[in-house]
């Protein structure tokens, strides 16, 4: 478990991040746009913007470092790789683990030899998430990664990420604002509105008894395609 005691952040005299929850075996952090996830992504990756101001007290057993530590999958798997060079050519280390990897992702070896646009989006994404799993990270951040994808594919990808957690045995954070796909892929779930932590717990208990007429609402809207918007 990592616990994030404290992430503020905050614009001039605006606070835009002011929260605290625990990254457990799985959790998602779930929100409507603006609430603040990718924020705090970009905090425990220590990617934020000098512009912004930030306190963070986090305690983990491991340094947090993006690349080694920490895999991260992005939202667009389209725009993650470079267009211009095979997919072996943009992997990053011993390519007998890429093979590993895509095998254990379902993917033929022979796409590590095409370019990124002759793979399909479902491709795409896993082949994103075999690379953030390159380093043998200790917690995997995603932010949002199955948000392009169709109902079908959402739900492969999701299978995915839970035989590899069983296989290989990482912490993850997933960041979405579908509560449904929360539901299916993690055991805890911390809900934000507007950079503050409204409720948290597990995720059958915030489905079954949720405290917040907001986290009810976001559970009510049920948008698989869409954003859910208030």
């Amino acid at each position: 478990m990592i616990a994030c005691k404290k992430i503020y952040i905050k614009h001039k005299e605006e606070t835009l991040v002011d929260i605290g929850f625990d990254i457990k075996s799985s959790t998602a952090l779930v929100g409507q746009s603006g609430s603040g996830k990718s924020l705090t992504l970009k905090a425990l990756m220590n990617l934020l913007p000098t512009s912004l101001e930030s306190q963070l007290d986090i305690q983990s057993e491991f340094e947090l470092v993006r690349g080694k530590s920490i895999g991260f999958v992005p939202q667009n798997a389209f725009t993650a790789l470079s267009p211009m060079s095979h997919i072996k050519k943009q992997w990053i280390g011993d390519l007998k683990n890429a093979i590993e990897l895509f095998e254990m992702t379902g993917l033929d070896v022979a796409l590590l030899d095409r370019f990124p646009s002759e793979l399909s989006g479902g491709q795409l994404q896993r082949v994103i998430i075999s690379m953030a799993l390159a380093s043998k990270p200790k917690l995997l951040l995603l932010d949002e990664p199955t948000t392009a994808l169709d109902p079908q594919l959402r739900d492969e990808i999701i299978k995915i990420l839970i035989q590899l957690q069983e296989k290989i045995g990482f912490l993850m954070l997933f960041v979405t604002h579908d509560m449904g796909i929360a539901k299916k892929l993690c055991d805890d779930i911390v809900v934000l509105k507007q950079g503050k932590c409204i409720e948290s717990g597990d995720a059958k208990s915030i489905f079954e008894r949720p405290k917040d007429l907001y986290t009810k609402e976001l559970i009510d809207a049920g948008f698989e395609n869409r954003e859910f918007r208030k």
